[in-house]
């Protein structure tokens, strides 16, 4: 065995290239089953994946990060590397004559393939699947017992003879199996902004170093981000300009991105055709460029949202209506509003697998925190069970009446009519007003003023981490009207009708900032001058 130069770049990166073509296919798609041949820009990625000190043979990348635009098939390339990963030579093992590095497979291999919603595998996992099935058919006689997790007692998971299993995952199940780990996929992490979602990142990367021998890593595809969402994205790219600038010492960090050159119109072909070709890279040339082109251009799709898949780039904040660091820097999280002083709540939420809630403004200083907030399930079989506990709402609304002087409530009424008539009968039709958040221009208004009072720093509030998220995740939906000058406006909503990324605190924050505006407005702010009685 002959040892390499200590300064020569050695990796099992090309072995994994071999193996993958000699054993793989094609996962779900228009080519799924044919040969799989890795192009050569993906190929680099590998082979920096899976680089080799030189002079201990042990892995130098512990966290790789691969950016790409949509429709690149990361998730196939994940799906590969999984496969290789549980059955292909992927540690060190020695050096050959010519000092290249010999590898040997995993002794226990537990590879967890992450998904972010509950009743979803995964696209990884499906890639996986397809690949292993393609395996067995073909090799199955150098791979014996390979059972895919076809029958009710191994379902859910894929077990390897001799020891292994490939595991699809979810934030519930992420902590769970005591953090054996040898590799883990986190699939599209610009998706991960729910805490569940982070929390389960940072709970698998945890266990990724318990197994020193095994040499764990783990794999994060995804397309850029949007500006704000705290995903785990957008942190991983914080981390990687941190250890680019000095500012921490590099954990084993491989930032693999690809970006388009800025676009200025995106119906300028002679711009945008060349920056596709540029950010598909090898992909280019069996990619739709002109399609890709023409739906980044139709009316309902948000230029913002067509940067951020086609072109790579981090989402623009003009897509968000609120800015997200902005926010957090007027967290007062010292404060709190003295009992009995004057405050105003918005209420807005839906009955059924959405959310609602209550924000409550201190009359004085601007100050908002969110009284209650109910949430739908990330699992979509159990959000479509899930209904608001609207007890507990009026409960809510009670003990804020109960606690302080309410002077004002705004609540938008659909799927509320009847608790809001309650409301009304209970505290009183001049305290409690139905405010239609549907009202184009009245929104829109409301919400510039809401906004304005961030910048302005004429609001804080609280540090909520639920009422920070809604903020960070309202877009914007042009509206219909225009102001006085003729400019146009914007509302709020989810970046998908079925997203599970909710904004109903933020539509309350609103409502709850209008309520002060009008009651500073009709005078509630002033205190009263008590009455002195004179007894001669």
């Amino acid at each position: 065995m002959t040892r390499p130069e200590a300064d020569r770049f050695v990796s099992l990166g090309f072995t994994a290239i071999d193996w993958i073509e000699t054993y793989l296919c094609h996962g779900p798609g228009d080519v799924q089953g044919q040969e799989l041949v890795i192009d050569d820009e993906m190929a680099a990625f590998i082979v920096k994946a899976y680089r080799l000190d030189a002079e201990t043979g042990r892995r130098k990348v512990n966290r790789a990060f691969l950016s790409r635009p949509k429709g690149r098939a990361k998730s196939e390339l994940a799906g590969a590397l999984v496969c290789f990963e549980a059955l292909g030579p992927c540690r060190f093992d020695g050096w050959d004559a010519n000092g290249d590095p010999v590898g040997r497979p995993q002794v226990y291999p537990f590879i967890r393939c992450l998904a972010t919603e509950e009743n979803q595998s995964g696209n990884t996992y499906d890639n996986v699947t397809a690949m292993l099935e393609h395996l067995l058919e073909t090799a199955g006689d150098e791979f014996p017992g390979i059972d895919l997790g076809r029958s009710a007692q191994t379902s859910s998971r894929i077990y390897i003879e001799g020891g292994g299993e490939i595991v699809p995952s979810t934030s519930s199940g992420a902590a769970k199996d005591g953090g054996k780990e040898t590799f883990g996929v986190f699939d599209e992490t610009h998706l991960y902004v729910q805490p569940e979602l982070r929390a389960m990142h940072k709970t698998v990367r945890r266990n990724l170093v318990k197994r020193r021998a095994a040499e764990p890593w783990s794999l994060e595809t995804s397309t850029m981000y949007a500006v704000g969402d705290a995903s785990v994205a957008e942190a991983t790219h914080e981390y990687a300009k941190a250890v680019r600038a000095g500012r921490v010492k590099d954990g084993g960090l491989l930032f693999d991105h690809r970006e388009a050159p800025h676009v200025e119109d995106l119906h300028d072909d002679a711009q945008l055709l060349p920056a596709l070709r540029y950010v598909y890279g090898d992909a280019a040339e069996w990619m739709d460029l002109e399609r890709i082109a023409a739906d980044m251009r139709e009316p309902d799709t948000d230029p913002a949202d067509a940067r951020r898949y086609f072109l790579n780039q981090p989402g623009t904040a003009s897509a968000k209506a609120f800015n997200r660091a902005e926010w957090d820097a007027l967290a007062r999280p010292d404060f709190t509003v003295p009992e009995g002083d004057p405050i105003v709540i918005g209420f807005d939420g839906a009955k059924w697998k959405d959310s609602t809630g209550f924000v409550a403004t201190h009359l004085e200083t601007g100050y908002q925190w969110p009284l209650g907030v109910w949430e739908a399930p990330l699992n979509k079989q159990e959000a479509e069970r899930w209904e608001v506990p609207e007890r507990e709402v009026d409960l809510c609304l009670a003990l804020a009446f109960d606690t302080y002087n309410v002077v004002r409530v705004y609540a938008d009424p659909p799927w509320y009519e009847e608790a809001v008539a309650r409301w009304q009968g209970k505290y009183g039709e001049k305290t409690v007003a139905e405010w239609w958040t549907h009202r184009d221009k009245q929104m829109a208004f409301a919400l510039r003023a809401y906004r304005t009072a961030m910048s302005g720093g004429d609001l804080s509030h609280d540090g909520d981490e639920a009422f920070a998220r809604h903020i960070g995740q309202a877009v914007k939906r042009p509206a219909r009207a225009k102001d006085d000058d003729g400019k146009p406006m914007w509302t709020i909503q989810k970046d998908r009708h079925d997203s599970p990324r909710k904004i109903d605190l933020a539509m309350a924050g609103c409502l709850s900032w209008e309520a002060r505006l009008d009651a500073i407005a009709a005078g509630l702010n002033k205190r009263k001058r008590k009455s002195t009685v004179i007894v001669l």
